[in-house]
């Protein structure tokens, strides 16, 4: 009994001491998460969002401590990749036919109560088949073909997220096989006809493929002033309420914009607006010095990976918390088209939270785990997918 008490002992000081958790990193993701929290608050006694983001962030970083005692190097071996991307591939086609509508996206599946968002599971299997393909071929990526062959796993959930409607995440699924690309190391020429087909794909989309709704939203983005009661209502709110906040802003629980319900969804795609208008520009400096943080602790895990395969899979979470980072901000600044996507850690929401703190949960179990990787369980990474 004795041994046994020593034993768990044991394995609990490795798991929270130096080679255990990165508490930097999961500090830097609940910080963030409390960002949201301060924004979501209200001093007028409505706190619905505010309540139920609590539970879910306590619910998520259960969810984190869970996938860290995992072994996750099964996700090297082809066939459990290709099952699950086949999975996310089947269930997103689903959604055409069982998900409920919301704001005109057919994007959730109903279990009751509880809604859940499978683009986001969806995007985080996409970043490990890509870790899959590149950590044997990243040394042959100026071969065309595996440009082609790696852009399609990321065409088909395109396709299928952009006809949900969701322009927003198939853009974060486009950033993620580009990002992973340009970490492989792709030559000059392929970069640039990859611009190419991006923007006769756009055309394409323009014509053929994009909602009306979703047109007049990227006319608005080109010129704000066409239209500030309609299409460019939000994208107008949310830069009153930016620049409103000014330098200090003013004051948690006092943006009007977003408590006034001026500015649309401010706890979700337009919380960085409404952030923004509480704290102003040093609240901004600090959101984006925290997200830093994390991004550069993500990375620093990611550069230490046993094998290829951990170092580009740690690379791609980064690549795909950055995209919906950048792309959110730009939204609520002005410098992008809006979209529906969420700030990751700070919106509001159970899907995206539980599906970000599983990414870092994952990234924990391969840190543990870093050094200790023998070299026959690295064979499967050079089995083709």
């Amino acid at each position: 009994m004795v041994d046994l008490v020593k034993s768990a002992g044991e394995r609990a000081s490795r798991f929270f001491g130096k080679s255990g958790v990165d508490w930097v990193m999961l500090s830097a993701a609940l910080t963030l998460g409390l960002f949201g929290l301060v924004t979501m608050n209200s001093f007028n006694g409505d706190n619905y969002y505010f309540v139920r983001q609590i539970i879910w962030i306590c619910l998520s970083v259960g969810v984190f401590f869970g996938a860290s005692l995992i072994d996750w190097s099964f996700l090297r071996r082809t066939q459990a990749l290709t099952a699950l991307y086949a999975a996310m591939v089947a269930l997103l086609a689903v959604l055409f036919i069982a998900a409920r509508a919301v704001k005109g996206a057919h994007s959730w599946l109903q279990f009751g109560l509880v809604s859940f968002e499978p683009m986001d599971v969806a995007k985080l299997v996409l970043v490990f088949v890509l870790a899959k393909y590149f950590s044997k071929r990243h040394i042959e990526i100026a071969n065309v073909r595996h440009i082609i062959v790696s852009g399609t796993y990321a065409l088909i959930l395109f396709v299928l997220i952009a006809l949900q409607p969701n322009l927003g995440a198939a853009v974060v699924v486009g950033c993620i096989w580009l990002g992973m690309v340009l970490v492989s190391g792709i030559s000059k020429k392929h970069l640039f006809a990859i611009f190419a087909i991006a923007i006769v794909s756009f055309a394409l989309l323009w014509n053929f493929g994009f909602k009306e709704y979703q047109k007049e939203r990227i006319v608005s983005f080109i010129n704000p002033a066409a239209d500030v009661q309609g299409s460019g209502y939000n994208a107008r709110q949310s830069t009153i309420a930016i620049g409103s906040g000014e330098v200090f802003g003013k004051g948690i629980g006092y943006g009007t914009q977003s408590k006034l319900k001026f500015l649309p969804e401010y706890q979700t795609d337009f919380i960085f607006a409404a952030f923004a208008e509480e704290w102003g520009l040093v609240g901004v400096i600090i959101m984006f010095s925290v997200f830093g943080v994390l991004i550069w602790r993500i990375i620093a895990n990611a550069r230490r990976g046993a094998t290829n395969f951990e170092i580009f899979a740690g690379l791609g979470i980064a690549v795909m918390f950055m995209s919906h980072f950048f792309i959110n901000a730009g939204m609520n600044m002005g410098l992008l088209p809006v979209t529906g996507i969420t700030l990751p850690f700070v919106s509001y929401g159970g899907s995206h939270l539980a599906t970000s703190f599983l990414a870092l949960g994952i990234l924990q179990s391969y840190r543990k785990s870093m050094r200790a990787v023998h070299k026959e369980e690295t064979k499967h990474e050079f089995v083709g997918i």
